[in-house]
């Protein structure tokens, strides 16, 4: 697998985050990307990030959202963080994801979906500055809930195998036997 660096662009923080992950999938408009949690635990309430955790990012350049499978160190499936962004931009071994602040996170069940930072979102005045941007992050936003109760990829019972997305980048990937 290939690495590449990822930077979450969060321009209503100020701030960027950047880490290496390793390209498990890539195809027209879609990349998935491996990347371990690395920071210390985060417990947002209704999910906690831990040490060990595995994140299988789907990153779209034609879609403005990206979807974090996330995972326990064990392998189970915490739920989906989704982030409402503009299109992925990649360049090279370079991911660029500006997120727009409205979040959902989506329980393992995909009974429970919560919405999250709409107040951050309206603070940021893409209706009146973006007004375009702003009907499209509220339409990715239904879409993903759209997706999420449809059980449509990866919100799928079988995304979250991740044998399933290696075996897949291992059929990929040639022989190196000589």
């Amino acid at each position: 697998m290939r690495s590449i660096i990822v930077h979450l662009l969060k321009p209503g923080k100020g701030t960027t985050v950047t880490y290496q992950g390793e390209v498990v999938l890539e195809e027209p408009g879609h990349l998935l990307v491996r990347a371990p949690w690395q920071g210390d635990t985060l417990d947002l309430g209704f999910v906690a990030f831990e040490h060990g955790d595995l994140f299988y990012e789907h990153y779209y350049t034609d879609r403005w959202f990206n979807i974090f499978e996330v995972c326990a160190a064990d392998g189970a499936l915490k739920g989906w963080y989704c982030n409402v962004t503009r299109p992925a931009q990649v360049e090279g071994d370079v991911i660029m994801s500006e997120d727009l602040e409205l979040d959902l996170f989506v329980a393992p069940d995909r009974q429970q979906l919560t919405r999250l930072d709409e107040d951050e979102f309206e603070a940021r005045g893409l209706r009146a500055t973006e007004p375009e941007t702003y009907t499209a992050a509220l339409a990715a936003l239904d879409e993903l809930e759209r997706m999420a109760r449809s059980g449509e990829p990866p919100f799928d019972p079988h995304s979250h195998n991740h044998e399933v997305h290696e075996a897949h980048e291992d059929k990929k990937e040639p022989s190196s036997s000589s």
